[in-house]
Formats: C-alpha cells, sequence, structure tokens
C-alpha cells in the first residue's frame, strides 16, 4: 500500500458516519447488508447514506454485489489489514520481540479474513 491510498483509507474512516457504517458492517460479517437495511439500522436518509458508501468503496475498505435491484456492501476486510499494516510495517525499528503483540494480532486478524468469518 502506498501512501496515496492509505491516505484515502483514513479520510473514509474520518467521518462518524462512514466509521458507524463500517463498524456496522465489520458486526455482519461475511453476509453483509444491502444498502436499504444499512439506512434503516442507522437511520440515514438514502442520498446521505449512498454518498458515504461511495467513499468507503473507492478507499477499498467496502466491496458491493448487485443483486437484482438492490446492492449488498460487505466490509473488506482485506483492505483494511493493508490499512494496519502500512501503519505497523516499520514497527518497533526491526526488532520484531517488541511488537509481539502486534505481529499476533495481525495474524489473527489475517486468518479471520481468509476464512470468511465474522470477527468478534
Amino acid at each position: 500500500m502506498n501512501q496515496e491510498a492509505a491516505i484515502a483509507g483514513f479520510e473514509a474512516l474520518a467521518s462518524a458516519v462512514r466509521l458507524d457504517i463500517y463498524r456496522l458492517l465489520i458486526r455482519q460479517g461475511p453476509s453483509g447488508m444491502v444498502a436499504g437495511d444499512i439506512a434503516t439500522a442507522l437511520d440515514l436518509a438514502p442520498t446521505n447514506l449512498s454518498f458515504h458508501l461511495k467513499n468507503l468503496t473507492r478507499a477499498g475498505l467496502l466491496t458491493v454485489v448487485q443483486e437484482g435491484r438492490y446492492q449488498r456492501y460487505r466490509a473488506h476486510l482485506p483492505g483494511m489489514l493493508e490499512l494496519l499494516a502500512y501503519l505497523t510495517e516499520e514497527c518497533c525499528g526491526g526488532e520484531p520481540e517488541l511488537c509481539a503483540e502486534v505481529v499476533a494480532l495481525s495474524k489473527r486478524l489475517g486468518a479471520q479474513a481468509d476464512s470468511d468469518r465474522p470477527l468478534p
């Protein structure tokens, strides 16, 4: 991940509404949610929601699949893991034993993302 992509990810999450959307979709796991259900769950107007969903999708934090006339959104865990990896790639200045907790968490999240299980 380059700096420009990392900035886009952080900017996408820098909105309270987009952060709420992302956290809601993380809780839903691989099933995700259709846009109308997201709007209802967060009490958002559809036009307002659409703007935020597009922003998160462009930043690589959500995926979207057309299902008939609905769009289903899912948290894109690999995108979030790339963002976390960008933050921690130079963790502890070459002394990985100091970063054991960060490495363990990253591996755990990566394994969960690979298995399509929802995060706890």
